[in-house]
């Protein structure tokens, strides 16, 4: 019998899980992917929210301000990149400055600090690079950036260390409710890979998240799969663009965001689509031509020339259009967290302490006094030679896997890939090595590196290199006539 259940394994879920990990029990978390961030927390813009567009008094309101202010601890702590680098809301007209000072104004009700609208000659001080058309902007020095799957990654890390267990590939069928001889109630959970019991259950399930609360409940909830494009631009983009850069909603329509990445990178997005498929994350020509045409609205010469990949998202938008969080008033045991759509990464840690909460205080769980609320993250060659130029040298000596590179486009040695297979739910695809150390994320997009990650992986693992995925399930790389021409 477990105490709890944690369902999906994306950044909320796994925020849930470490959190969770702090009190004594037996936890799981259930995936029905081959690992962590593979949903909707895989591809997001990857932006920490100030707080100031949330309508007062919501729960994204709340959640957000509590999760923007928790981020750079957590970060410290848990080894993963994230970057204060402030946002800025652009007026593109003089129509437009109304809109930001109630932006402003809603900002400060919910408790976000430092917001400032400044005039053209002060954007231009914050932005050099901002185009001819924004005339005013509402700055927010709290706003930031951060690497979703490093965050998604380390809070499963420090949850799997802390002593939660995973279960990957694992779809959830059903959920039945029980009650034990005692009269202890607990919940049946079904699964491709048979059932177990549970005291708990916790729904973070994104675009599927509905799907799971009406199993239980007769007050019912529906998600609508929010697609969006997004362009990313080489790292040669690096510093173009130094905040987040928002447009307010206009006489040019809804604006998209420009921002670096904590890697160096810049990212254009998203459009937003409602579609009925709850895997549509196929990109659309007409979704790139409406981002370019856009980004131009913010700047003159954004060089979307030097575009390396594209991409589309999933947001689980609710129909009321606010987190669905808690225990659900007629599934006694049964806890949401639904509706999860932007600012969802934002408030993803403050949602993941007070559900944790709420379930150890339901179930009566003590305090777990062996908890180990740090993880040391990634060995990075490059950060490291940053604070001592010797220390690769010397690493190189001990473990030459480490001078070996095996992605020329991020710099990626072999020592680092081996790393991220070895890791406490290392990586078991080319798309988790991606997901951990940026193997195959640069220029080229794998095309140089893919196959000898390939025998990496199959060397770590013990399998055939034909039995390597891209992204788990059926996602071969080497099939049928090729897989016999090698022999």
């Amino acid at each position: 019998m477990y105490d709890a259940v944690i369902i999906g394994a994306g950044i909320t879920g796994c925020a849930v899980a470490r959190f969770l990990s702090g009190y004594e029990g037996r936890f799981c978390v259930m995936e029905r992917s081959e690992d962590v961030c593979t949903g909707t927390s895989k591809a997001n813009s990857a932006i920490i929210h100030a707080g100031f567009d949330a309508e007062h008094g919501s729960l994204m309101a709340r959640y957000n301000l509590k999760g923007c202010r928790m981020y750079p601890k957590l970060a410290e702590e848990l080894g993963f990149d994230y970057r204060n680098n402030g946002s800025l809301v652009l007026a593109l007209s003089e129509e437009d400055i109304p809109k930001l000072e109630a932006l402003k104004e809603n900002g400060i009700k919910n408790g976000v600090e430092g917001l400032e609208i400044v005039d053209r000659a002060r954007l231009k001080e914050l932005e050099p690079s901002i185009g001819h058309i924004p005339v005013a902007a509402l700055y927010a020095p709290t706003a930031g950036i951060v690497c979703p799957f490093g965050a998604t990654i380390a809070f499963a890390e420090n949850a799997y260390t802390n002593g939660v267990e995973f279960r990957f590939d694992t779809e959830v069928k059903g959920l039945t409710p029980r009650e034990d001889e005692k009269g202890e109630k607990y919940w049946v959970v079904q699964t491709a890979q048979g059932s177990v019991r549970t005291r708990a259950v916790i729904n973070a399930a994104g675009v599927y998240a509905d799907i799971l609360h009406n199993m239980v409940s007769g007050r019912k909830i529906h998600i609508t799969p929010r697609r969006g494009d997004y362009i990313l631009l080489d790292r040669r983009t690096g510093g173009y663009v130094k905040h987040t850069v928002f447009q307010v909603p206009g006489k040019f329509g809804k604006g998209v965001l420009v921002s670096p990445t904590v890697h160096g990178n810049t990212i254009v997005g998203p459009t937003a689509e409602d579609i009925e498929d709850r895997e549509g994350v196929d990109t659309t020509s007409e979704g790139f031509a409406d981002l370019m045409e856009k980004a131009g609205f913010a700047f003159d010469d954004l060089p979307l020339r030097e575009a390396i990949t594209s991409f589309a998202g999933l947001r689980a938008h609710e129909d009321r259009h606010d987190f669905i969080l808690g225990e659900v008033e007629d599934a006694p045991g049964f806890f949401d967290c639904a509706g999860i759509e932007s600012p969802g990464l934002s408030a993803a840690p403050a949602i993941g302490e007070e559900i944790a909460g709420e379930v150890a205080k339901k179930l009566s769980l003590a305090v777990n006094p062996s908890f180990n609320g740090k993880r040391e993250g990634f060995f990075d060659p490059k950060k490291e030679m940053i604070k001592d130029p010797d220390a690769l040298s010397r690493m190189i000596q001990e473990k030459p896997e480490y001078g070996r590179i095996v992605c020329r486009c991020e710099q990626i040695s072999e020592g680092e890939i081996r790393d991220a297979i070895r890791r406490p739910l290392g990586a078991k695809s080319l798309d988790g090595v991606k997901r951990r150390v940026r193997a195959g994320m640069g220029r080229c997009q794998s095309g140089f590196c893919s196959p000898k990650i390939m025998d990496i992986l199959a060397e770590e693992l013990g399998v055939d290199v034909a039995d390597i995925t891209k992204s788990g399930g059926g996602s071969k790389v080497i099939v049928g006539f090729v897989k016999d021409r090698i022999g």
